[in-house]
């Protein structure tokens, strides 16, 4: 049944599909399925189950005020899932998560692992069923007891201090320390009733080596592959592929390369091959950033770019069943579609032939299926089946909880010239009554990154919920995109601002030639990479009524330094000490007098990737030239705003400040604020 959702108290109540893994059989599809705890004040997770025919509606598996992630299955189709629940027998959790096992037959979950610091991230051998896992771990302990001891210690003490010898300090939201991630490997439970066996430390002292480390194991359960980070000269980070054995622990290196990174690594079915996605930082002055799949043989580590020759970006990489072709999905002129990879051969083929962008990919041992996730602008993340072997093939849609939305409007494609020739293709969401009779007014978004591209469905930003208001919203592919070859990232690589800025103005030139769109009543707005754009907007142009800027970049000089991630930013536009003058010629604050346009400054105070210094100083500059602006100021959020309460918040002071300056209707205060 299709519902409305489109309203705000609808909205923030939809269910959300965020992932999916197939069991061994191919019979079942789990999901993680996100949407509103019992109080309304924030989001939890629980597993459904997904039907692969289609036939049967989706069923909730688990359910619990704490909720449960991170959903694998093991070889005889229990599954495994973290949850911070409590032991029904022991009575403990509730403070970290703990592993839990969910009978294949369905029965009673039970908690099979637990580690002071709790359970992260889990890898299944596909063949072996040993669980390998990630657990938070205070240095210098060994066992589970003396870092249960450590911690109490130091909560008696009262400290909260944390001491860094090594970068980095924090991660996107959180503080990093004082535990650091090891790797665990234990055998799966012996009976029904068991626990895992005895969990072995396969890094004892990592130091950060694992803070934002994928691994996985080997499918006779023998061999952990990571990627492992290494911090070089003038503190640049660089992560290489290393293989642990988990019965010594003995480690050795898979794959390092002194310009290039290696991540998530991903075990082929025979256990022969490890295939990782490989990235290039760019270099200031120089080529951009970009990446392949690197595939690489697990006995010898000699390894192969099986791209070469390509511009695809590949975002995640999946094996087939033989272990003889990859499947892939890579952004492609505004669509993120699913590749299939010959290894013998090197034959490409494009899998999907429809708008689609996809994720979460999880082909069958058969051979004879492929699921993923699939979403687009008019469509939210929905579990779909594909033909492996097909060529531009379309999805079998499969039912999931809340699916499938109409939405209130239309959507089409625009394309524009840039001056200096280059194609310029954007979405436009555009609302149902709009007409040359009736044209709606225009906002521009503008997406983050900047190293992406605006292919798919989003639920942080939805620009439906702006065209159930009237307004048809632009989202366009400026330099610096992905999916559009290596040059669109060299137009503006390093310098950012004018360039993508003329992209983004003939876009809007394009939107606005339409009559179904008023080119007098516009706006402009992003978040992040998007927030910086809305700042040069409003420095480089008077031709919008109202700026919306969410978590920007200002100051990039100042910046450059205070982020949780520095070394991206000397990567692209060099040491701020030697270089100053790129990250002058490209920051927005340079322009602040002449800003005359409306500005609505959005912050979060737990925003480590751009710090609320980049807000706090934005809002004192647009106040001391008395332009007209608002600052919503969030405490307690991030980067983005996750919260049920903070986004309806979020949304109706978007409306509220679009409707004053481009609608001309008088300002109201949202209601909470």
């Amino acid at each position: 049944m299709v519902r409305s959702w489109y309203e705000l108290s609808d909205y923030v109540t939809l269910k959300r599909v965020g992932g999916l893994r197939l069991s061994p059989d191919g019979r079942r599809l789990v999901a993680p399925v996100s949407g509103l705890k019992p109080d309304g004040t924030a989001f939890g997770t629980s597993l459904w189950e997904i039907d692969p025919e289609g036939r049967a509606e989706p069923r909730r598996l688990t359910r619990s005020v704490e909720g449960e992630a991170a959903p694998a299955f093991l070889p005889d189709g229990s599954l495994l899932f973290s949850s911070k629940r409590p032991d029904a027998e022991s009575k403990e959790g509730g403070d970290k998560p703990a592993l839990w096992l969910l009978p294949a037959d369905g029965g009673e979950a039970r908690r099979v692992a637990a580690r002071p610091g709790g359970i992260g991230a889990v890898a299944v051998a596909r063949d072996a069923g040993t669980v390998v896992f990630a657990s938070d771990t205070l240095p210098g302990t060994a066992g589970a007891e003396e870092d249960e001891d450590a911690r109490k210690a130091r909560k008696d003490a009262g400290v909260t201090a944390i001491l860094h010898e090594s970068f980095p300090v924090r991660h996107w939201d959180h503080d990093l320390g004082p535990g650091e991630p090891r790797l665990f490997a234990a055998a799966p439970p012996a009976d029904a009733s068991g626990a895992l066996g005895e969990p072995a430390d396969l890094t004892p002292a990592p130091g950060k080596a694992l803070v934002n480390a994928d691994f996985d194991v080997s499918p006779d359960g023998t061999t952990a592959v990571m990627d492992w980070t290494v911090i070089g000269p003038a503190a640049q980070p660089r992560d290489r592929l290393v293989a642990v054995d988990t019965a010594t622990g003995a480690t050795r290196v898979l794959a390092e390369d002194p310009e290039r990174d290696f991540s998530a690594p991903s075990f082929a079915p025979d256990g022969r091959s490890v295939v990782a996605i490989r990235s290039y930082d760019g270099a200031p002055g120089g080529e951009p950033r970009d990446a392949t799949l690197w595939v690489v043989d697990a006995a010898t580590g000699e390894g192969r770019d099986v791209l070469a020759g390509s511009e695809l970006w590949p975002r995640e990489a999946a094996w087939s069943a033989d272990s003889r072709s990859l499947f892939f999905i890579a952004d492609e002129n505004g669509r993120r579609p699913v590749f299939r990879l010959d290894l013998d051969t090197s034959r490409l083929t494009r899998v999907t032939g429809d708008d689609g962008a996809y994720s979460a990919l999880q082909p069958a041992r058969d051979g004879a299926a492929l699921y993923a996730l699939r979403d687009s602008w008019d469509e939210p993340p929905t579990p779909v089946r594909l033909d492996p072997v097909a060529e531009d093939g379309l999805p079998v849609r499969l039912p999931a909880p809340d699916l499938p939305l109409q939405v209130p409007g239309r959507l089409t494609e625009v394309e524009a010239r840039a001056d200096d020739g280059t194609r310029v293709r954007s979405w436009l969401v555009l609302p149902e009554e709009a007409s040359a009779d009736s044209p709606a007014p225009l906002l521009l978004w503008i997406h983050g990154g900047p190293y992406m591209s605006f292919n798919g469905w989003s639920w942080r930003w939805n620009p439906w919920l702006l065209a159930a208001r009237g307004y048809a919203v632009l989202l366009p592919d400026p330099a610096l995109s992905t999916g559009y070859g290596q040059d669109m990232l060299r137009r503006a690589w390093g310098t950012w601002g004018p360039r993508t800025f003329a992209d983004l103005m003939a876009a809007v030139d394009a939107a606005t030639a339409r009559d179904d769109v008023d080119g007098e009543r516009t706006a402009a707005m992003g978040g992040s990479f998007g927030g910086y754009m809305a700042n040069w907007v409003a420095g480089h142009t008077d031709r919008f009524k109202a700026v919306v800027t969410h978590a920007s970049l200002w100051d990039l000089e100042s910046f450059s330094s205070s982020t949780d991630l520095p070394p991206a930013w000397t990567a692209e536009f060099g040491d701020p000490d030697t270089s100053p003058e790129r990250y002058r010629a490209a920051s927005p604050h340079r322009a602040a007098d002449s800003v005359r346009t409306p500005v609505l400054v959005i912050h979060g105070d737990k925003d480590y990737r751009v710090p609320i210094g980049q807000g706090l100083q934005l809002w004192w500059d647009l106040m001391r030239r008395e332009v007209d602006a608002k600052f919503l100021y969030f405490p307690d959020e991030n980067h983005w705003v996750l919260a049920p309460g903070n986004i309806a918040v979020w949304y109706e002071t978007v409306f509220a400040f679009l409707d004053h300056h481009v609608l001309g209707k008088e300002w109201k205060r949202p209601e909470h604020l």
